[in-house]
């Protein structure tokens, strides 16, 4: 969640490092900083750590920068979403040591930013206190610089060697010393880091994502769990983690240099009014790309991306249910295959809260095939619940995601990488839609696996996934009668959601995003159990959304719906044509353009997603950058 950007050049660095900021701005942040050293560009000036920080945004950062000359070839940026101490200046990154006892008052000596969360700060903060240091901020990060440079003497690879040993928790650093103007140093144990190398091999660069590396460079290394980086002049060398614990330098093949794809305007916002806005009208296109290139249901989908070698036909024969792993949208997205799975694969399937699963006793099945799902592939809580599952003793592992470079798509055997591109707003539309595109193919290739599939049902499912780009610009032509929708919600600060079997997991999604970004409370349940305490919230002042497909729960919707009317609450449907559901007072209803069967949550998911940008528009919030929340996150 929060952004890392450093670098070690011959050049001044800043204008790099902060336009870095800028990039990883849409996964939200609270405050920010950069340090150079003053020396590292120019031998003549005194050496020296400067730095400037803010609780604005990005391009006051860079205002600061200027107005006080600050410049330097090597560098480090940092943007902080706040867990331990509030936001303020104090508690930005990043931060420095001063060293302690008589050198307390000292210029910085050590310059850190860091990711993720250190669970045993507050022993280590007590250690320190006890030997003189002093702290000038409430987070956790402060203490890993004053360990640094507790064990500093005289190289500063080893300083940070030493001091990770002693860290619980994860995170991903980069580090200067004042004494080393043209180093700098990465390590990373449960929080993403990249290496970026250099277009001539002179210059180095770190950064907590590829995509702040865009236009700098497209030869990227991914740091794997327990490595450390040393950035020099020229050259770079990573040292990992052993079983044992302890460490060895790696030879350049065990983490090679990838290429990625050069920058393209995907990220730019062009004609819209918000990516969000943008992302929601991408998913025509995002559908048709991840679909591309499927011209059957075969097992061999979900091959190459994840461990070479690891044929998906044979996991599929020997799994005999399914444990799916994700948080927020992703669960979600779970929820939905949940019944595809076990309807047309006919495989037993749980869904659990990845932040939930790894703290409870569960019964382990090694003939499990586990599904972790993920927009970034870097989500901390089902990267860890992940590892729990292959902890005990489940090792067949699928991952859908939208990072092919991913740690959670090199971790697991298999994997579906969903193509929805950047998605930049802080609430995932695209990301969702293709991941139940990608869920709806696994479910298929399992049914296929098992029998359970025929040539007839595989060519109508087929064809139905090729139609849905189509389907979803119909979907998209409704915009105008949401805005109108909107301008009601807008005025209002309780919102329910309903609907039933396949479509409740739509109507969370649709409440998660009309919370996210209007800062409406909403709440979604099953129609079914509005009787058992929901109804009791029911009045004119609560706008209650009914997903109601032509399914074979619809007569038990209406039902459902009656017991809304009658309790004077307003009703606001979203309809297929053939449902006989009609608008009267009190009940406004939009025809869905046609029903789409076992696909149909992927069109009834987007008037929800246009209905939560209209309201959150029309009261004047954050869209893309709702308050207190953050993109990736990868902090548990």
């Amino acid at each position: 969640m929060c952004g890392i950007v450093g670098a070690v050049s011959t050049r001044n660095i800043v204008p790099i490092l902060v336009q870095g900021l800028q990039r990883l701005e849409y996964r939200g942040y609270d405050s920010c900083g950069v340090a150079v050293h003053a020396g590292s560009l120019d031998a003549t000036q005194p050496a020296g750590l400067q730095r400037a920080r803010s609780t604005a945004r990005v391009a006051e950062l860079l205002d600061q920068v200027q107005a006080g000359h600050i410049q330097g070839a090597t560098g480090i940026a940092h943007t902080r979403w706040a867990t331990h101490g509030a936001p303020a200046v104090h508690n930005a990154h990043p931060h420095f040591s001063h060293g302690a006892g008589r050198d307390a008052a000292a210029a910085g000596r050590v310059a850190l930013v860091h990711n993720g969360i250190i669970e045993n700060h507050e022993e280590l903060r007590a250690a320190l206190q006890a030997r003189g240091y002093a702290f000038a901020s409430q987070t956790d990060t402060e203490v890993i610089a004053h360990l640094i440079d507790s064990h500093y003497g005289g190289d500063l690879f080893e300083a940070v060697q030493a001091a990770v040993t002693q860290l619980r928790g994860a995170y991903a650093i980069a580090v200067l010393h004042r004494d080393e103007p043209r180093r700098v140093v990465g390590a990373r144990a449960g929080s993403p880091l990249v290496l970026g190398v250099g277009r001539d091999g002179s210059e180095h660069f770190l950064a907590s994502d590829a995509l702040a590396l865009a236009g700098v460079t497209e030869q990227i290394v991914y740091l794997e769990e327990g490595d450390l980086a040393d950035l020099q002049l020229g050259r770079y060398w990573i040292v990992g983690r052993r079983p044992d614990g302890g460490s060895e330098p790696l030879p350049p093949d065990r983490r090679p240099v990838r290429t990625l794809p050069a920058h393209s305007g995907a990220a730019e916002l062009g004609a819209y009014r918000h990516y969000m806005q943008k992302e929601i009208f991408e998913q025509p296109r995002a559908l048709a790309d991840t679909l591309e290139g499927v011209a059957g249901i075969v097992p061999e989908l979900f091959d190459g991306a994840g461990r070479p070698g690891v044929a998906a036909w044979r996991v599929f024969q020997e799994i005999d249910s399914v444990l799916i792993l994700a948080c927020g949208s992703s669960y979600y997205s779970g929820c939905t295959a949940k019944h595809w799975l076990e309807e047309i694969a006919r495989i037993p399937t749980q869904v659990e809260v990845a932040s939930e699963y790894r703290y409870r006793a569960s019964v382990p099945n090694p003939r499990t095939l586990v599904v972790a799902i993920s927009q970034s592939g870097e989500t901390a809580d089902t990267l860890a619940a992940l590892r729990h599952a292959q902890g005990l003793g489940m090792q067949h592992t699928l991952s859908i995601c939208n990072a092919a470079s991913s740690a959670m798509v090199r971790e697991c055997q298999l994997a579906y990488v969903t193509r929805a591109g950047v998605e930049i707003g802080v609430a995932s539309t695209k990301a969702f839609s293709t991941q139940l595109a990608g869920l709806f193919l696994l479910t298929l290739a399992l049914a296929q696996s098992k029998g359970r599939l025929s040539g007839a049902q595989e060519a109508a499912h087929l064809r139905a996934m090729r139609h849905l780009p189509v389907a979803l610009q119909a979907v998209l032509a409704l915009e105008p009668q949401l805005i109108a929708w909107a301008e009601d919600f807008a005025r209002m600060e309780n919102a329910l959601f309903l609907g039933r079997g396949l479509h409740y997991p739509i109507a969370l999604e649709g409440a998660l995003k009309l919370k996210e970004i209007s800062y409406i409370h909403a709440e979604a349940y099953p129609a079914g159990e509005l009787k058992h305490g929901p109804l009791a919230l029911v009045t004119s002042a609560m706008p209650v959304v009914t997903v109601a497909p032509n399914d074979t729960l619809l007569e038990k919707l209406k039902s459902n719906m009656q017991e809304v009317r009658a309790r004077a609450g307003v009703l606001y449907v979203l309809a297929d044509a053939d449902t006989r559901i009609e608008r009267s007072e009190g009940i406004h209803v939009i025809r869905m353009p046609e029903h789409y069967g076992a696909l149909s949550p992927l069109l009834h998911v987007v008037p929800l997603q246009l209905l939560a940008y209209h309201t959150a528009c029309a009261r004047g919030t954050d869209v893309d950058k709702p308050r207190n929340l953050a993109k990736s996150v990868t902090v548990e």
